[in-house]
């Protein structure tokens, strides 16, 4: 039924994909995933996993989280209630793109998605209150190879549009190490993941 439009971005291997949306004064239907049609654009992974998560505040800032080793994961982000800044950074040493980082807006009335490859760290703030934030993984959560990056980190100069004094965070996002302490034991490499 619905096609899809996939945009490239300045990140290496990330892309900003937007489905078909058919509305009327009903409201509006769209397929949000078609494995056919992302394989035909080609995007072709094997989905295993979907996970979900509510922030009931604006301001609730999540991440920046990756899974190292065997148990990194792929996936395709999206925002079903509300609106989200979401980032990514590049932490595939040797990447092309590496170290660098992008946000995007992400939100129940633009209706994109954002794959994340394998070897990106992912983070999001909300911007509006009761987000409803969905995604895909082409691998199941492993509590052992759970990693992070600070989001205040000051290497990556990440641009978030929230004081981090009014930031809603847990303990776990407020303790994570700074870039320079996470490239230490970086387990990214390029190519590899």
């Amino acid at each position: 039924m619905g096609k899809l439009k996939v945009t490239t971005t300045k990140l290496q291997d990330v892309r900003l994909i937007t489905p078909a949306v058919f509305g009327d004064n009903r409201g509006f239907f769209t397929e949000s995933y078609s494995d056919q049609d992302f394989k035909a654009a080609g995007i072709d992974f094997d989905f295993i996993q979907d996970n979900h998560s509510l922030s009931t505040q604006a301001g609730v800032l999540r991440g920046l989280h990756f899974q190292r080793g065997q148990a990194a994961q792929t996936k395709l982000i999206r925002v079903v209630t509300g609106a989200v800044l979401d980032v990514i950074v590049d932490v595939r040493a040797g990447s092309p793109t590496y170290k660098q980082w992008e946000g995007y807006i992400l939100s129940a009335s633009n209706h994109r998605q954002l794959l994340v490859p394998k070897g990106y760290a992912h983070g999001f703030v909300t911007l509006t209150d009761d987000v409803n934030f969905l995604y895909k993984c082409d691998n199941p959560y492993n509590a052992e190879a759970d990693g992070g990056i600070s989001f205040k980190t000051p290497e990556l100069n990440i641009d978030w549009p929230i004081d981090f004094d009014q930031a809603i965070t847990s303990e776990k996002d407020a303790a994570q190490p700074t870039f320079t302490e996470f490239e230490k034991d970086n387990p990214f490499v390029y190519g590899e993941n």
